[in-house]
């Protein structure tokens, strides 16, 4: 064998098929995607779509165990908003920081499950936080300025739904 002999084994590069190119080459016209409509269209596409009938992810019963159901539903607020909070006069540090007091405030929006505390920008004032969950940085923030994070949240491990 030499150099000018060697090649692909016969099938190992195929040509890839253009489409759009002409009735000629049996992928002209519409290219392969039907008739007219949205399905023609690039882009949008409606997955799962049936045409108006159930579709069938719907129509099937759902079995088993979901936790979405269960799922606790929480506020994220990190220490620096409730610096910022603080410092514009809206909540007051010397009363527990929890769910009620940040809605009151209008930092939070509405209560929800409960509130976990998140530990970007910094915290300077003393402050008792009674959370659902903190992070470690957001525990390790508070403490540094002096203020205490009660953890509302059943311990892991204890039994109780938790979530």
């Amino acid at each position: 064998m030499r150099l000018h002999e060697l090649c692909d084994r016969p099938g190992a590069r195929k040509k890839r098929l253009r489409i759009g190119r002409g009735i000629g080459s049996g992928m002209g016209k519409t290219g392969g995607r039907g008739g007219k409509g949205q399905t023609a269209r690039t882009g949008v596409r409606i997955k799962g779509f049936e045409g108006g009938q159930m579709p069938l992810h719907r129509r099937v019963p759902k079995r088993g165990f979901r936790q979405a159901a269960f799922a606790r539903r929480l506020n994220e607020i990190n220490v620096g908003r409730v610096q910022a909070a603080i410092e514009a006069g809206k909540l007051d540090p010397a009363a527990t920081v929890d769910v009620g007091a940040l809605v009151k405030a209008g930092v939070l929006r509405r209560a929800k499950d409960g509130v976990r505390l998140l530990g970007s920008g910094e915290i300077t004032t003393k402050a008792a936080f009674s959370v659902w969950g903190a992070s470690k940085s957001a525990v390790a923030a508070v403490e540094r300025a002096g203020g205490s994070v009660t953890v509302l949240a059943p311990k892991p491990g204890t039994g109780e739904q938790g979530g």
